[in-house]
């Protein structure tokens, strides 16, 4: 027996039609940091670009980020919170192994009782995010989907591992994903590299802290595999999903890659023989690493700047623990 399952109807295309972000009150300058590494600012803005970061207050939550972040995107795109249908939250901060955040974040909105869900893949998350939210509205089993990247880093920071405890940030990003007459959102070029998962990653797993009473735990990073890594196997990626596009380099208006460290920015721009003209985010020099919320927060602070057009062409590519990436070809909201 077939043909008896009707086949979902989804929209020709998508794409992105609001982009919001939240940024803590609090900033932190690398002169807080540097005694306890035993460490100064330049040799921090040396080594990564970064001047600042922004904390979270106590008690601010990563739903709460979320929800600033989520109505500014709302508002841009002109929706209401009641025609959300789906919330995406990529996330490796919430401190809760369930029930996920992005429910309890669509509950506080009143979006009704869209699908919601949380997804773990660190710096690639909100791209993984796009993604998965390109493919549902074109799908036919969402019309509306809000995607968020956030992070509460600062949580899991160790303040006096010299490798890391000036790389991190907090805070929050958010786009609103919807059907469009024209292609807003290109394939994605996505994947991972398990063999390489010590490479970035929670230094004591949930056992280690249950049964040795530990504090709370902490990220660490093999800061040099990093760097070359993704130095050397980003740029490709970023450059198939260039091809994937059937979108050149020099038609770009914008380059937004995951903010790691301005000296793989520069690299990866130098692979991609990045045109001049086009814009590069480096909102790391003030927000630091945020990972999941990294492009969002970019994404936004350009266009509100004015270095990147509205409806602009950008290039985003996220990459991080997993070792996992995801990038793809957006026209900016």
């Amino acid at each position: 027996m077939t043909g008896l399952i009707t086949p979902p109807s989804g929209a020709a295309h998508a794409r992105i039609s609001g982009i919001g972000a939240y940024r803590p009150r609090r900033v932190v300058p690398n002169s807080e940091l540097v005694e306890a590494i035993d460490s100064s600012d330049e040799w921090i803005q040396e080594r990564s670009g970064i001047k600042t970061r922004h904390f979270a207050g106590d008690g601010e939550s990563v739903i709460d980020m979320s929800e600033f972040a989520t109505r500014d995107a709302l508002a841009m795109a002109g929706i209401e919170a009641g025609e959300v249908d789906a919330v995406i939250l990529a996330t490796v901060t919430h401190p809760y192994q369930t029930p996920a955040a992005a429910p309890a974040l669509a509950d506080r909105m009143g979006m009704g009782k869209p699908a919601a869900f949380d997804i773990s893949a660190a710096c690639a998350g909100y791209c993984h995010g796009i993604s998965l939210a390109s493919d549902m509205v074109r799908g036919g089993s969402a019309r509306n989907v809000a995607v968020v990247g956030v992070e509460r880093l600062s949580d899991f920071t160790s303040r006096t591992d010299r490798g890391t405890a000036f790389i991190f940030g907090d805070g929050a990003g958010a786009a609103i994903v919807t059907a469009s007459d024209t292609a807003g959102i290109g394939p994605t070029v996505w994947g991972s590299e398990g063999d390489k998962w010590d490479v970035i990653a929670q230094n004591e797993s949930w056992i280690d802290v249950h049964e040795q009473k530990l504090d709370w735990p902490t990220i660490g990073m093999q800061g040099q595999r990093v760097f070359r890594w993704a130095v050397w196997s980003m740029a490709p990626v970023a450059q198939r999903a260039l091809e994937v596009a059937g979108v050149t380099v020099d038609q770009l208006d914008a380059f937004i890659p995951h903010q790691a460290n301005v000296r793989i920015i520069d690299a990866m721009c130098k692979q991609l023989k990045m045109p001049d003209h086009v814009a590069v985010a480096r909102d790391i020099v003030d927000s630091a690493n945020t990972s999941a919320a990294s492009v969002p927060l970019a994404t936004e602070r350009m266009l509100r700047e004015g270095a990147a057009p509205r409806g602009g062409l950008a290039l985003q590519i996220g990459f991080g623990a997993g070792l996992s990436y995801a990038a793809q070809v957006i026209t900016l909201p």
